[in-house]
């Protein structure tokens, strides 16, 4: 087998970023990962919804984190979309469309053998008598009100009983004891959740590996969702594609799944049939960890998962963490959504829609900033058509704005600036009651409107066109400036 003679995985991408000024800062003061790190990161680069104060800055590696002198923790490698591009070596603007395009040509993952798989290197099997994986694996807390330690980077593989299709997901999980983890599947969402139900009928314990410390290509390849990638899609082909070079994977030790093998450690483990705990049993204090609207989820009912083994590097393993409402998740969650709208669009209407953005205001799921290009008069109208595609793309979106191709996406000074000067409340704002959405966002409640929203996750979904008419775009010309070439000059 010729494997790559420097693969990539998340050591390869912290070389890279060392390289880049002001991408990357790591410490050796003593941090408390209980609340402590992400307090810390909150000020120094984790962007997003986060209570202010807070502001995008360096992905960061704590080194010397409290109780676990033998790891480290990194948070935030993905907290800027301008990172993200480094680290994929693209565009930043055209992340959408790199990703839309990575997963119209996969490239599918490579098994290797465990001697070509690091993450293997330590094994802690849980039939030791000294086994603790709150001992082995400084999973953090965010906030002082979370139910425990979270996984909340922690790319689950799992396959269907029969073993024909397989599947990679990213889900909140928090370590409730020496080896049980508790495990948020959404209903109704995420391709392991209907590969689980499979096993709850057969009342048989699902085999999975949870991987953590990855190159960022396979935690955003991973985080899309249908129609874009259908049941049976592994999202391992993207980040494959992403690379150009296939992910590596391993047999697992004690469970009958796959493991990615340049992982800086994976928990092999079962979700048992049939079988759910409150997720705060611990604390009691009602909340589970901040989601990306910004606000700490609400502690529930989660899947049992026993954990059979922990593997990991042998040299200062690497734990990487998010903080929930942070940039970072608008990053893996945001710029999929982007690719499968334009996926949507460009089949439907191509060449009407030029970029989409998920921006920070939204954790990356619930806006989309939509620019189109109009023609002629008989695209007039089209831009709305491009907002309904959107929805039946991603039923998480809850708001769309449409602007014309002249307005910077990317520069939310410029997409309010339509709503002032290219918008009329009666006119332009188009509201669609009664759909479903996400139940993350608080607003989703009966009891904050009992007319449309029946259910918790219904929503009312807004389009805001903030586009010009066709026949009067002559009365909305931007100033026109004169072009200069040499301009950096005067800054010298």
């Amino acid at each position: 087998m010729n494997l790559p003679k420097d693969p990539y995985d998340l050591r390869k991408v912290l070389r890279e970023l060392k390289n880049d000024p002001g991408q990357y800062h790591e410490t050796n003061k003593v941090v408390d990962p209980n609340a402590e790190l992400a307090g810390v990161y909150r000020y120094i680069g984790a962007g997003g919804t986060i209570e202010r104060p807070t502001k995008e800055g360096p992905a960061m590696m704590f080194n010397n984190v409290k109780g676990f002198p033998k790891s480290r923790v990194l948070i935030g490698i993905q907290a800027s979309r301008k990172r993200v591009g480094k680290i994929l070596h693209h565009d930043y603007r055209t992340l959408g469309r790199f990703l839309k395009d990575s997963v119209e040509h996969p490239v599918t993952p490579v098994i290797v053998s465990r001697e070509n798989a690091p993450v293997q290197e330590v094994v802690h099997k849980a039939s030791d008598p000294d086994f603790d994986i709150r001992k082995i694996l400084p999973a953090p807390t965010n906030t002082p009100l979370d139910a425990g330690p979270y996984i909340t980077m922690g790319v689950v593989m799992g396959s269907n009983p029969d073993k024909t299709m397989s599947d990679v997901t990213i889900h909140r999980m928090v370590l409730e004891d020496k080896d049980t983890i508790g495990m948020y599947i959404m209903p109704g969402g995420r391709h392991i959740g209907h590969f689980q139900k499979e096993y709850e009928k057969l009342n048989k314990p699902m085999p999975i590996t949870i991987n953590i410390g990855l190159d960022p290509a396979i935690t955003i390849g991973c985080t899309f969702e249908p129609p874009t990638t259908p049941l049976g899609y592994n999202e391992l082909n993207v980040a494959g594609a992403l690379r150009q070079e296939g992910v590596q994977i391993t047999k697992g030790i004690t469970v009958d799944e796959m493991a990615i093998a340049r992982a800086e450690y994976v928990i092999e483990a079962e979700i048992m049939p049939n079988q759910m705990m409150q997720e705060d049993i611990n604390t009691h204090t009602g909340f589970a960890m901040p989601e990306y609207p910004g606000y700490d989820g609400k502690a529930t009912q989660v899947n049992v998962v026993k954990v059979k083994a922990v593997t990991h590097r042998k040299n200062n393993p690497i734990m990487q963490t998010t903080i929930g409402p942070s940039e970072e998740h608008v990053s893996m969650a945001g710029i999929p959504t982007e690719a499968s709208i334009l996926e949507m669009v460009d089949k439907a209407i191509p060449g009407k829609v030029k970029n989409v953005y998920n921006p920070s205001c939204g954790g990356g799921k619930l806006m989309s900033i939509i620019q189109v290009h109009k023609e002629n008069e008989a695209d007039e109208g089209i831009q709305r058509q491009a907002a309904l595609l959107a929805f039946a793309a991603f039923k998480e979106l809850k708001t769309v704005w449409l602007v014309d191709d002249d307005v910077d996406i990317f520069d939310m000074n410029d997409v309010v600036w339509t709503m002032n000067t290219r918008f009329q409340g009666d006119q332009d704002i188009i509201v669609l009651p009664g759909m479903r959405n996400h139940p993350l966002d608080p607003s989703e409640r009966p009891q904050y409107d009992s007319k449309s929203i029946r259910f918790t996750g219904m929503s009312c979904k807004t389009i805001i066109d903030g586009t010009v008419p066709f026949d009067m775009k002559d009365q909305f010309k931007r100033a026109s400036f004169k072009k200069v070439d040499d301009w950096q000059k005067y800054l010298d």
